[in-house]
């Protein structure tokens, strides 16, 4: 975010609306549903969270939709903070609850931005700002109409041929001197008009002079449920897949005891392995190949042994805690492989139960699941019994364009 005196705008998301034309949907309303593998609301605040020019972001929601927009703002790429206001029974009514909020949040300007458009650009965002630094009280961004215009009264015969010329389809953000716009719309409200289509007009109807700049025709409002499919295609025909590789490892030695903990399963020994949880040797190293794969730090930074709580615990404590990390930032987990080397126990009778522990755990189907076992051939502390060591791969898949 830059700080104001660089000319910042304010952001107002329109998301309130229940986008019938679109269809029904279990994931919702348009705005929440998935198109390039994030809900489409996380892709058009993903273009204000990497935009220089961004103030403060306030997202106008229905009332129902806290839930639906928590989860949309974890899958977006780069997370920031935003206002949550709830809209009102019409998009002027709920546009005015997001510039009331914006105004407390002290902008000077305001971009308001229709939530379905996942398309706009840095560029046309710069020309928008531009005419506001050129002292545009108003900017619409506008495409001139290209196709030949028909007015048909009753829908199935032509009356006549609409000239083209001087018209403009108009996009969002529509921008705005935030006192300026913001007292066209209360006056709008005060006098029972309820009828304008975008925030455009109520500049117009207030007096204001609105200036257009270039629009983008990329930058299209998915309305039907044929706009949600080629936009999904859209953005996902070229995508790379995002598949990361994380590798761990992990040691802990042998001690007097009576039995070893591998893979979640306890197997009756003349020697226990010394840690200051359970000392599961394979699930501390497959917890850090997680960890790995988004660059999560390691399992030290999450469950330190010097911490007293940890003393004793099950290790599947930590590798569950690493598989969140990794959904919560978009991925799946597609595979899971540990290798440990001992030269006792035997692993061979336990495998079976190791693998449908680690099924279990990661949440995922029992072939993706590998324990294998190898012997150091009497060479080194392995060699010698002095401990046991694990190596440990995990495969994840993150949706495209995922940071970690």
């Amino acid at each position: 975010m830059q700080p104001e005196e660089q000319f910042s705008c304010g952001v107002v998301v329109v998301a309130a609306g229940r986008g019938e034309r679109a269809g029904q949907s279990a994931d919702g309303p348009k705005q929440y549903r998935t198109i390039g593998d994030r809900p489409v609301i996380a892709h058009t605040l993903d273009i204000f969270a990497t935009w220089p020019g961004t103030g403060p972001i306030v997202v106008v929601i229905h009332p129902e939709d806290e839930a639906l927009l928590a989860a949309a703002l974890k899958r977006m790429t780069c997370p920031i903070a935003v206002s949550v206001v709830h809209g009102g029974a019409t998009r002027q009514l709920s546009v005015l609850a997001g510039l009331e909020a914006l105004d407390k949040a002290g902008a000077r300007h305001a971009m308001i931005q229709d939530a379905v458009r996942p398309f706009t650009d840095h560029a046309l965002l710069d020309r928008c700002r531009a005419a506001l630094e050129g002292g545009a009280e108003a900017a619409l961004p506008a495409i001139a109409v290209a196709d030949t215009l028909k007015r048909a009264t009753d829908g199935r015969v032509v009356e006549e041929t609409v000239p083209r010329t001087g018209l403009y389809a108009a996009q969002t953000p529509q921008c705005f001197r935030l006192e300026a716009i913001l007292a066209a719309h209360r006056a709008a409200s005060a006098s029972g008009r309820s009828d304008f289509t975008d925030d455009a007009s109520i500049a117009e109807w207030a007096g204001m002079p609105v200036v257009l700049v270039e629009g983008a025709v990329e930058n299209v409002k998915l309305t039907l449920q044929r706009d949600l499919s080629m936009a999904d295609e859209r953005l996902t025909r070229h995508a790379i897949p995002d598949v990361r590789t994380g590798n761990g490892y992990d040691v802990h030695q042998l001690v007097e005891g009576d039995g070893v903990t591998l893979c979640g399963v306890f197997i009756p020994h003349d020697r226990r392995l010394s840690g200051h949880s359970d000392a599961d040797v394979a699930l501390h190293a497959l917890t850090d190949a997680l960890l790995a794969t988004c660059g999560a730090g390691d399992i030290g930074d999450h469950f330190p042994p010097s911490d007293p709580q940890w003393k004793g615990a099950p290790s599947r404590i930590f590798l569950e805690h690493a598989a969140r990390i990794v959904h919560e930032r978009g991925g799946t987990i597609t595979n899971a492989d540990v290798s440990l080397i001992a030269e006792a126990p035997k692993v061979g009778p336990h495998r079976q139960q190791m693998r449908e522990n680690l099924a279990a755990m990661l949440d995922i189907a029992l072939d993706r699941c590998s324990v294998k076992a190898t012997t150091n051939e009497k060479l080194g502390f392995v060699g010698r019994g002095e401990g046991i060591a694990a190596i440990a791969t995990a495969t994840v898949f993150y949706a495209p364009g995922t940071k970690a």
